[in-house]
């Protein structure tokens, strides 16, 4: 593999003692594994789009060679990740979609207004979500992020396409509750977590795929590295219960439902159903929304 050091410094900000630590890590690495970033290497000068994106998003050479996207992950396995990943988004997303996505631009899915704010649908990624996926669904209110789900695409071990959410990540701030609090008002009640996850399924199915796959607690990718109560402000493997999911053979993993399971009206008392009925109506409008745009300008 050529150039190795060229593609270290861009990914790696030497001015910064622990960025220069982890560039010299990653040199090494390299080294060692040879033939396997070697792979790596000649899958991204494939063709002209995998250079590219090669080009604008480096990192692709990084993320094999540091135990990222779930616990007990190997550097075959993690390029095997990278290679499936954007095989399925070369063969199912416009060329300029996946390009903008990896030049850190915002891909708007679908935009809610209400009278005085604005619930924006996104579709993104940037470099600081690298050691959770390769994609991300964004909910922001004004302008703030709210929660986001990262994951990448892939098959599971049935050969079944699937996304693996690799994280979920709440806003922060000390005005961050509050932010939350008005958010679910304007949602009529239904939480933005949930809607995060609603977002996520709506994605899911209008790009055909077939299983929706969660890490848990035990597969998230921080148990690497140090213990996990350090990283963890909340539990994954119990909202996954709570929604719905359900444990896997692999302990690191749940299987989240493709839809979401409504309450029917007669389940609903009385005094509740009419903002049921508004939250309802809004979610489907989400859902017709979200899938129209991805249909038509993000898949091919």
């Amino acid at each position: 593999m050529k150039d190795i050091l060229k593609i270290a410094r861009k990914i790696y900000r030497t001015s910064n003692s622990r960025e220069a630590r982890r560039m010299v890590v990653f040199l090494v690495r390299s080294v060692l594994n040879k033939g396997k970033m070697d792979k790596i290497d000649e899958f991204f000068h494939k063709n002209e789009l995998r250079k590219k994106i090669a080009e604008i998003y480096p990192f692709v050479y990084e993320q094999p060679t540091r135990a990222f996207f779930y616990a007990g992950s190997t550097i075959d396995a993690r390029a095997e990740l990278l290679f499936d990943h954007f095989e399925y988004l070369e063969k199912n997303f416009k060329s300029n979609i996946i390009l903008d996505i990896y030049a850190e631009k915002e891909i708007l899915l679908y935009t809610k207004g209400f009278e005085n704010d604005k619930l924006d649908f996104i579709l993104r990624f940037y470099p600081g979500l690298r050691k959770e996926g390769l994609l991300s669904l964004c909910l922001k209110l004004n302008g703030t992020d709210l929660y986001q789900v990262v994951f990448w695409i892939g098959e599971d071990d049935k050969n079944n396409a699937a996304l693996f959410i690799g994280a979920m990540q709440g806003p922060n701030g000390n005005n961050a509750k509050d932010i939350v609090k008005h958010a679910t008002k304007l949602c009529y009640g239904y939480r933005t977590k949930n809607l995060s996850i609603y977002l996520t399924q709506i994605f899911t199915r209008a790009l055909n795929l077939q299983k929706i796959y969660a890490v848990t607690n035990a597969g998230y990718y921080a148990n690497n590295h140090i213990r996990l109560d350090r990283k963890l402000k909340t539990s994954f493997s119990d909202f996954w219960k709570e929604i719905g999911g359900i444990p896997t053979d692999d302990v690191r993993f749940f299987e989240l439902p493709l839809t979401e399971e409504r309450k029917s009206y007669e389940e609903i008392p009385t005094r509740k159903r009419a903002v049921y009925r508004r939250r309802f109506e809004f979610l489907d409008e989400v859902e017709e929304n979200v899938t129209k745009t991805v249909k038509d300008e993000v898949r091919l």
